[in-house]
């Protein structure tokens, strides 16, 4: 099971700096995490200020 960005997110790309997978881009207004490339390992959810990548 992979993460999901919620909509919480302040678009601050810490998220997508700690992805190992490359697996998080910005999207229109959040940033959104690809399912099919991320390994669940919670790095995006261990440094996200507001806690917006959860485990979908």
């Amino acid at each position: 099971m992979s993460f999901v960005i919620n909509d919480a997110c302040i678009s601050c790309g810490a998220c997508a700096t700690e992805c190992p997978v490359n697996a998080i881009e910005q999207g229109d207004s959040i940033y959104v995490i690809d399912a099919n490339t991320c390994i669940d390992c919670g790095n995006c959810a261990s440094v996200c200020p507001v806690g917006a990548p959860t485990e979908g």
